[in-house]
Parts: structure tokens; C-alpha cells; sequence
């Protein structure tokens, strides 16, 4: 039996977003979507505060989000994206992997007290698969961007 999507209510918070994605504390990186266009984008946003838990060793003295972390963040935006766009059967658990990463670049630091508001993108669909092109921003200032492709695949 397939379930459908009803209309999106935004914004969504972090408990409707959790319910949308399998991350969990520390690792789930969204805490609101505040714009949805099925299967064209999402607007998302990531408060980060100093009680980050990566903050303790990246780097002591001069806290930074890793990179790695924004592109995740990125990814989740796209697979809430792809769940709120597409109808899934819900007998059948599947979640969405990143596979790939491309044309990723960093133009500013992210530190505590920033909020990034990720904007990411559908390009395009092949099989299991699909591609985004992602950012970050922090205010008008663009502080990170890249392809990325998930790939859906059956748990």
C-alpha cells in the first residue's frame, strides 16, 4: 500500500523533520525547513551552536564545522526533498545514501552562532538515484557548495 503525501504544513520542525529521516542526535544536522517545492527544492536551516559535539576537537580554540558535516547536511535537505516529493510504500523501508560528491567548495568558515540555511536542488533522476545541487549560506554570504548524489536503496 503506498502512502500518499499530503500537503506540506511549513514550516516543519526538527520533531517533523525527525520524522522524515532516520538520523538521529548528534547526527541529525536540520532543524527546520522553512520552503518546498515537490521535486524542484527545499530551503532548510542549521543553527550551530557551540554545544556542537564535533566542536571539541575541531579545533580547540577555534571551533569550525567540518566541511564534511555542511555536504551532510546538504544531503539530508535533499533526501526531506525527496520524501516529502515522492510517495513511498510504507511497508518498505529504504533510506537515502550519499554516493557522491562533486564541484564541493568551502568559501567561508562556519562557527558557533551561525545559522546556515541550506538551499538544495533537484537536477535530475536516473533509476535509484538522484543528483542536487546544494548551499550553504550564512546570511547573503554563500559559504559552501556541491553536487551531490543519493541513492535510494532498500533496508
Amino acid at each position: 500500500m503506498s502512502e500518499t503525501n499530503a500537503p506540506v504544513k511549513l514550516p516543519l520542525g526538527a520533531k517533523d523533520i525527525a520524522a522524515i529521516l532516520p538520523h538521529r542526535y548528534p547526527f541529525l544536522l536540520l532543524d527546520r525547513v522553512i520552503a518546498f517545492e515537490p521535486a524542484k527544492r527545499v530551503i532548510a536551516l542549521k543553527n550551530v551552536t557551540i554545544n556542537e559535539p564535533f566542536f571539541q576537537g575541531h579545533f580547540p580554540g577555534h571551533p569550525v564545522m567540518p566541511g564534511v558535516l555542511i555536504i551532510e547536511a546538504m544531503a539530508q535537505a535533499a533526501g526531506v526533498l525527496i520524501k516529502l516529493s515522492v510517495p513511498h510504500d510504507a511497508a518498505k523501508s529504504v533510506v537515502f545514501y550519499l554516493v557522491r560528491v562533486d564541484k564541493a567548495r568551502f568559501n567561508r568558515a562556519i562557527v558557533p552562532g551561525d545559522q546556515l540555511r541550506l538551499e538544495v536542488e533537484h537536477k535530475r533522476s536516473m533509476r535509484n538515484m538522484s543528483q542536487f545541487c546544494g548551499r550553504a549560506f550564512v546570511g547573503d554570504q554563500l559559504a559552501a557548495e556541491a553536487e551531490i548524489l543519493c541513492a535510494e536503496v532498500a533496508s
